[in-house]
Order: structure tokens, then C-alpha cells, then sequence
């Protein structure tokens, strides 16, 4: 009867064990195959260009907000406006390249 309580505590720890150490263990398998360096500076080009397109849509609502609440001029609003509306188009049309170009690549490959 001890035999098979430490047998079944045994297989339990070894159950808990396994469970624990699959994560990292498919993790490693998908660093194995890592992409081409072009690949990552593509994500890190597209993360940079996502953050500046998010950012300017953000101070965009926030001039609007500002002017609503009577902290901006109507010129003052203009300007801000122009700015981030620049850098937002800016952004958008990099990220399009970007689209394009990985459409272009997946063709090839």
C-alpha cells in the first residue's frame, strides 16, 4: 500500500513536472527556426511605423478633446492638427510599403 502511494506521488510530481517544462521546451524549438534577419528588421521597421500611426491618432483625439474643452485656439488646433495628421499619413503609407513588399516576398518564397 506505501509502495503504490509513493508510486502514484511519484507519477504526480512527474505529471506536474512535465507540465511546467513544455513551454519552454516548444519554446526553444521555435527559436531553432528563426527567420532571416531581414524578416526581423521588416517586424522592428512595422512595430515602429505602427507606434507612430497610433501615437498621432492619439494626439489628434487629444487636440480635439483640448479644443473642445477650451484649452486650444482654433489655430493652435489647426497646426496640431496638420502635424499629426502628417505623421499619420506618413506612417500609413510605410505601412502599406511594408504590405506590399512582404506580399512581393511571399510570391517569391
Amino acid at each position: 500500500m506505501t509502495f503504490l502511494l509513493y508510486a502514484v506521488g511519484l507519477l504526480f510530481v512527474g505529471m506536474v513536472a512535465v507540465f511546467v517544462a513544455l513551454p519552454l521546451l516548444t519554446a526553444g524549438t521555435s527559436l531553432m527556426q528563426a527567420s532571416s534577419p531581414e524578416d526581423h528588421a521588416d517586424q522592428a521597421d512595422r512595430a515602429r511605423w505602427e507606434k507612430q500611426k497610433t501615437d498621432a491618432y492619439a494626439a489628434i483625439k487629444e487636440a480635439e478633446f483640448d479644443k473642445q474643452m477650451g484649452k486650444l485656439t482654433e489655430e493652435d488646433y489647426q497646426l496640431t492638427r496638420r502635424k499629426y495628421d502628417t505623421r499619420a499619413v506618413e506612417a500609413l503609407m510605410q505601412l502599406d510599403r511594408l504590405a506590399q513588399s512582404g506580399q512581393e516576398q511571399s510570391k517569391k518564397g
